[in-house]
């Protein structure tokens, strides 16, 4: 299975590029395959962001999440892939996504990523 294409992500100028402020994006309907099983994988995906110039704009960002319902991968691999093109994409201060999954098996997973990497500073 391919990725899905960042391509599709379009920005809009931030009109406030020298506050501080955080955007929370919450995406309850989220899709994406189990690479195992072939099953769909439910989860609400909620991105935190401070922007610096560009901010993601929606309509794309939904065309582009749409995309991971064929897409076979491990949450971890999901979650972390997103984070990527949304911080090619827009480029922010800081970003967070959690991937809150529908449990399964009696077992929840909850993935959380962030830009920059707290880790490795």
């Amino acid at each position: 299975m391919t990725v899905p294409s960042q391509n599709i992500l379009e920005t809009f100028e931030n009109p406030f590029p020298k506050r501080t402020y955080t955007i929370d994006t919450v995406c309850p309907e989220f899709t994406s395959m189990c690479p195992v099983t072939g099953q769909p994988d439910f989860g609400t995906l909620t991105i935190s962001y401070i922007p610096d110039q560009k901010c993601v704009e929606l309509k794309s960002l939904k065309l582009y999440l749409q995309e991971y319902r064929n897409h076979g991968a491990f949450y971890e691999q999901v979650t972390n892939l997103i984070l990527d093109a949304l911080v090619a994409a827009t480029q922010p201060r800081w970003m967070k996504i959690e991937a809150a999954f529908t449990p399964r098996g009696g077992i929840r997973t909850t993935v959380i990523v962030e830009h920059p990497d707290a880790a490795t500073e």
